[in-house]
């Protein structure tokens, strides 16, 4: 069985793509498993302290054991001196959780079905400007009724990204890099028929 997506071009037509991938239900924890993980993965986890065996110095014992008056001290590299290490130290690591890849095209295509569901999915082959300027891409996207864009073609086009660049609220992404948030995220998703046709492929 198809669906049908809707151009938003006068000379445009719409779309049938396969109910396996753009009609399916939404599985809502898998959709914030797929999210959750995304933005976990963006994170940097580079911060780091020095533990004791870290920071310079302390290879002698700073005084004798006894007579001093002093609390006995094997280093001035323990974390009670003022230049010794850090107590349980943080260390760089990777925030990324794990999910496979059926589970995540389970959640992508879950995500589509419901911006198909929802009228936010739409077809548009004329969308890249003849030039590199943002007023006329202004003018391809006038007709649209929505804060935040994302717009999915084929192959990078230079003229496309330069005039979109200056607009926080839109985004272009390939088939290759389209991701959870931004699918999320976006108020209207639109797509040339070969993106979609690759998006489809690649879903199947």
């Amino acid at each position: 069985m198809s669906l049908q997506i809707p151009a938003i071009s006068n000379t445009g037509s719409a779309l049938d793509v396969s109910e396996a991938v753009f009609g399916q239900d939404f599985n809502e924890t898998l959709v914030h498993q797929l999210v959750v993980k995304y933005m976990a993965a963006a994170r940097a986890g580079t911060k780091a302290q020095k533990n004791r065996s870290a920071v310079s110095g302390g290879g002698a014992k700073p005084f004798r054991q006894k007579g001093t008056g002093r609390a006995r001290a094997g280093t001035t590299r323990s974390p009670i001196w003022r230049t010794g290490g850090v107590n349980f130290a943080a260390v760089p690591r990777s925030f990324d959780q794990k999910l496979n890849k059926k589970m995540y095209k389970v959640g992508i295509r879950s995500i589509f079905s419901e911006l198909v569901r929802q009228d936010r999915i739409a077809i548009c082959d004329d969308i890249l400007p003849s030039t590199p300027k943002t007023k006329e891409f202004l003018k391809k996207i006038k007709d649209i009724d929505a804060k935040r864009i994302l717009v999915v073609i084929e192959d990078l086009n230079e003229n496309l990204i330069l005039a979109a660049r200056n607009l926080p609220y839109i985004a272009v992404v390939t088939p290759t890099s389209v991701d959870p948030v931004s699918l999320v995220s976006a108020d209207k998703v639109i797509a040339t028929t070969a993106a979609l046709k690759q998006i489809e492929e690649r879903l199947a």
